[in-house]
């Protein structure tokens, strides 16, 4: 009789599908029953992630093997510890309880295929000396909540395509599609609008199919099935009318999510739009589907956002800081520097916990304005002032040049001023002495009289001779 009975691997279930995403934890139990006493070396219990792909190819006599795996993730925990010596398990019931914490990484979901599958399941192994290891199994199913360019998957659709009529049948056709997003999840209703144009002499049916391609890729080749999960057929347009049509395609609930993340396996999806014209080509329009998990179906409708809003909203890919909060404009500073009582800029209120702000020591100069824009401004430093200081204390005559509105600003309170010398700088002295002669007679006003002689204007030099003499 063995001494291992039954050996069992459980997990809780966290929703009524019993999935598990990026970020989930997987608690369960590992349940070991002995029918005798029995030495164990070492009990542990796994969970991991794979992807494997498998074909064969005949050419001629020979036959080539086409295969290919990837590990997504590998988690491993000892319930009996490995170093430690056998240990000895009495007869029983064995209760272990693990947990695991799913890697928050870009993996696909749960696939099974004809020549490839992905597999997420939790392992639990027993050893004992002489003994073949004892092994149990449990799958659980895995969905991706990764979606590149999420949003742009809500977005509508559009195409058009047209057609000229061959051989035998004359004009041509036009049509023109749209369909109501891109996503889906499985159990929706796919909208699609048409608009035909039939300028042609030959009847056409629109039709409507929604189509799975899975490829399968493994040393540099690949393998691919293609299949249609729905169709829907619309009524006939007879020539030389122009006809609008509207479908619902549904899309069936027991249909495989796509699978993009995967490269050595890919699940997607088409809808294709297409007029059937007997005897010639058919004009269609192909737009990209995703089909997602029924899980995602809030998310899918819009009506649930799939990123959580954050202070400043959802996820984002720029480099630059969150918007810097409001707060109200400061106090325009009064007469002498303190907030004006009459200014329309009111200060804002305090509150207890406000910490206090320390506005520094008093400045040595006069509050200036802020520069306004659209006006021009010199900054460049100006040399002294001929009219002397307009913080000198004195009331001396000197002539002050006229302030300016816009840019000037009364000085701060008389307290806080700078000490300056209180004898204004003395004007500087100019030598006014002629160099000609003063002219006492006032020419404008002789009119009728000659003009006056050189001797007038330009005295002799020539002294005068001596009385000595």
């Amino acid at each position: 009789m063995p001494a291992v009975s039954s050996f069992t691997i459980s997990c809780e279930a966290l929703n009524v599908d019993q999935t598990f995403s990026e970020g989930d934890t997987i608690t369960g139990q590992v349940i070991l029953s002995l029918s005798k006493e029995t030495k164990a070396k070492r009990l542990f219990v796994k969970a991991k992630g794979d992807a494997n792909v498998h074909w064969t190819e005949r050419r001629g006599d020979t036959t080539h093997t086409y295969s290919a795996h990837r590990r997504y993730f590998k988690l491993k925990q000892f319930l009996i510890p490995e170093d430690s010596e056998e240990t000895v398990l009495p007869v029983g019931n064995h209760v272990y309880n693990f947990s695991f914490r799913v890697p928050s990484e870009n993996m696909p979901s749960s696939f099974r295929g004809t020549h490839g599958k992905i597999v997420y399941k939790l392992e639990a192994k027993l050893s004992r000396s002489w003994r073949m290891d004892s092994t149990a199994e449990k799958e659980f199913k895995f969905v991706s909540k990764s979606f590149s360019n999420f949003r742009t998957l809500l977005n509508e659709q559009s195409g058009s395509t047209e057609k000229k009529m061959g051989v035998f049948s004359k004009g041509q056709v036009q049509i023109d599609a749209t369909v109501n997003k891109t996503a889906f999840a499985t159990g929706e209703t796919m909208h699609i609008f048409a608009n035909v144009n039939n300028a042609s002499s030959k009847n056409m049916t629109p039709k409507f199919s929604l189509i799975r391609t899975i490829k399968f890729f493994a040393k540099g080749d690949s393998k691919s099935e293609e299949q249609t999960v729905e169709k829907v057929v619309d009524k006939v347009i007879k020539p030389h009318t122009q006809q609008e049509v509207k479908c619902g395609l549904k899309i069936p609930t027991d249909e495989m999510p796509s699978i993009e993340n995967c490269d050595i396996i890919s699940v997607t999806h088409q809808l294709k739009v297409y007029l059937d014209i007997s005897f010639a080509f058919d004009p269609e329009i192909i737009f990209p589907v995703v089909i997602a998990h029924p899980m995602f179906v809030a998310q899918l409708s819009g009506s649930l956002d799939p990123y959580p809003a954050g202070a400043f909203g959802g996820p984002t890919n720029s480099d630059f800081p969150p918007p810097v909060a409001h707060y109200p404009a400061p106090p325009y500073p009064g007469p002498h520097g303190y907030p004006d009582a009459q200014s329309p800029y009111v200060p804002p209120p305090t509150y207890p916990t406000d910490p206090q702000v320390y506005s520094g020591p008093p400045g040595a100069y006069p509050y200036q304005p802020p520069p306004i824009f659209g006006a021009q401004t010199n900054p460049v430093p100006m040399g002294p002032s001929p009219y002397g200081s307009p913080l000198s204390s004195s009331s001396s005559g000197l002539q002050h040049p006229p302030p300016v509105p816009a840019f000037y600003m009364p000085p701060p309170d008389p307290q806080n001023q700078p000490a300056f010398a209180s004898v204004p700088p003395s004007a500087p002295s100019f030598n006014l002495n002629p160099s000609a002669p003063e002219l006492n007679a006032d020419f404008l006003s002789q009119t009728n009289n000659a003009p006056p002689e050189y001797t007038l204007l330009f005295p002799t030099s020539t002294p005068g001779k001596s009385k000595d003499k």
